[in-house]
């Protein structure tokens, strides 16, 4: 194995590495999710390199560093006051959904008007129109945290995969018989993940295009998908009230976690894997944690898995949960970052955004 680069992950606190093994491009995280202001940084640095095989003593300063810069980020205060920064007046017709890449530099946009559009953050400059779908562009994503690639996905069934530096379509990915609903890349940028009205998910290779698997199971539409940190497990979203835990070699279903009695409006998995958090039409938030699983053959004929142990429930009374967003700060620009867009259950469509910017509370 070859260490070809170290990314700095500012949350959760963490280097992501990449490697080189048989050729093939890796990655793999090093999580410091106790890291503080007061954390001895050379006694750190010193077992991450007794524990990682992939940090060498060459490499010591330049870990060192980055631990640094966390150490600055977890240190700053968190009373900031938000103001209007820019108002984009971005499509024609109204918006779908928004993302941003990972340092938060630029951004993109879908829209009813068919296109994806991409923006400099800081200037509010187009820099291009992606245009190709013959229908709605409902779902968008980054492939992060590299961001050189953008996923966009359909009313017209297909999902595309283009290069952000040229803005010029790699792939068209067909297969699904209806809209595409939601999308997302694996963490280590190699798949893509869509959702559809059909009921199935489909994963796609990103080199060739071609389709890796169909995920069949739920017996209503998919309207939310989320891989977990290691890219191994995807859990799938449904109007049928369930959410399914898939293993993503396999391409078979691991779990079905029950109790919601409405739609699944969203589903993503905590950062360590151990938690599954869940939205619903039914106006409750749930926690999902501690699986049992029952084999394939021994399985309750419905779904052919044990469903997973209820750990929390999280009542929201006055409305319906449409979205779980993640909300971090930018570090150097001080742009307020979204980690998806959330969609409100009343109001009117809007066609155009609004971007905050952040400022310490005096």
């Amino acid at each position: 194995m070859k260490l070809k680069s170290l990314l700095l992950r500012y949350y959760p606190p963490g280097i992501m590495l990449e490697y080189e093994k048989g050729g093939e491009l890796k990655t793999k995280s090093l999580d410091l999710l106790d890291l503080s202001p007061s954390t001895d940084v050379n006694a750190l640095v010193e077992e991450i390199q007794s524990a990682e095989p992939l940090i060498t003593a060459s490499r010591s300063d330049q870990v060192k560093l980055l631990i640094q810069r966390l150490q600055d980020k977890l240190g700053l205060h968190s009373n900031h006051q938000f103001y209007l920064f820019k108002v984009l007046r971005a499509h024609i017709l109204p918006l779908t959904n928004i993302a941003l890449n990972k340092s938060g530099s630029c951004f993109i946009t879908g829209s009813y008007d068919r296109t994806c559009k991409l923006w400099d953050t800081a200037s509010g400059e187009e820099l291009y129109t992606l245009e190709g779908h013959r229908n709605v562009v409902y779902a968008v994503a980054f492939n992060n945290p590299y961001g050189d690639k953008i996923a966009t996905g359909s009313f017209d069934k297909t999902c595309k995969l283009w290069s952000v530096e040229m803005g010029k379509c790699y792939h068209t990915f067909r297969g699904h018989t209806s809209e595409i609903m939601c999308l997302s890349f694996n963490p280590q940028s190699t798949l893509v993940a869509t959702g559809s009205m059909d009921k199935t998910a489909k994963l796609w290779d990103i080199q060739n295009g071609e389709e890796i698997v169909t995920l069949a199971g739920h017996s209503a539409e998919i309207v939310c998908l989320s891989f977990n940190t290691l890219g191994n497990r995807i859990i799938t979203g449904s109007f049928d009230h369930t959410v399914v835990v898939w293993d993503v070699e396999a391409g078979r279903k691991v779990y079905t976690l029950i109790g919601h009695c409405a739609e699944i409006s969203s589903a993503l998995f905590s950062w360590d894997c151990s938690l599954i958090l869940t939205g619903s039409m039914d106006k409750t938030c749930m926690e999902q944690q501690e699986f049992s699983v029952q084999s394939q053959e021994n399985a309750s004929p419905n779904w052919k898995v044990m469903k997973g142990r209820f750990q929390r429930f999280l009542s929201t009374p006055k409305g319906t949960v449409f979205s779980q967003a993640a909300l971090t700060k930018q570090r150097d620009s001080g742009m307020l970052r979204l980690g998806n867009a959330s969609r409100c259950s009343k109001g009117t469509l809007m066609k155009s955004f609004h971007v905050l910017s952040t400022i310490k509370a005096t």
